[in-house]
């Protein structure tokens, strides 16, 4: 973990909505208390059982917030993407992670000490009202996605984590290719679905002419007729 100062880095670009609540000295509290720290692919970023230390927040790359369940079987609770924060409410709940996260592609990853963060709370309520609205935006698609993936059936629960990736990280130059490569394994575990499913799922879709596969690139061909997959289940 290398330390850098705030030269070295434009952290106002990055954490617009919590620098601009704190005044010149905590600026220079938090400033002076960040690291910043590459994963490699696939790099575990923390596991699960872990005490928490440190409010995340994530710079360039992806990342996937993940729980193994039965049978080794992992299920994907989140993805993190540019610029959010994450790693911080095991802190607040006063308990371990109850997840793992690891890295999706390289990553870079800004971490503030959660001892930091609650003397900016001490001293600032702005920063409360931050977390606050940050736990409630979680909590809220948190509750959306467990009646999705309990209550729909196997093809809207693929169309609407492919129609998340879409709205999630963008699409590349030629306006149809997801931007974000994920194994057959992690796209059955964000559907939760065997890989098999996901597997004959997407060959599906592929031969319905909804999507084009090419290894793990996905080419969204008909949007609205996964929309409509997605939205009757």
């Amino acid at each position: 973990m290398v330390k850098l100062n705030l030269s070295d880095i434009i952290v106002s670009d990055y954490i617009s909505d919590l620098w601009s609540a704190l005044n010149p000295e905590q600026r220079e509290l938090l400033s002076s208390n960040f690291t910043l720290q590459n994963y490699k692919k696939n790099e575990i970023i923390y596991h699960e059982g872990e005490s928490a230390s440190y409010m995340m927040c994530l710079l360039t790359g992806k990342v996937k917030i993940f729980k193994d369940g039965v049978g080794g079987r992992s299920q994907i609770i989140r993805m993190i993407k540019p610029v959010e924060y994450f790693g911080y409410r095991a802190y607040f709940a006063k308990e371990e992670y109850v997840t793992a996260a690891a890295a999706v592609e390289p990553s870079i990853i800004c971490l503030v000490p959660m001892s930091v963060i609650m003397t900016l709370i001490n001293q600032n309520s702005n920063i409360s009202l931050f977390f606050i609205r940050q736990l409630s935006v979680d909590l809220g698609i948190a509750d959306e996605r467990t009646v999705n993936l309990t209550q729909k059936h196997i093809r809207g629960r693929l169309a609407e984590s492919l129609l998340f990736l879409k709205d999630s990280y963008g699409l590349e130059e030629d306006g149809s290719t997801l931007s974000i490569y994920l194994s057959r394994e992690d796209l059955a575990n964000l559907s939760n679905m065997t890989t098999s499913n996901a597997i004959r799922t997407l060959s599906n879709f592929s031969n319905e002419r909804l999507i084009t596969i090419d290894g793990r690139k996905i080419k969204i061909i008909n949007e609205e007729k996964l929309k409509k997959i997605s939205k009757t289940g």
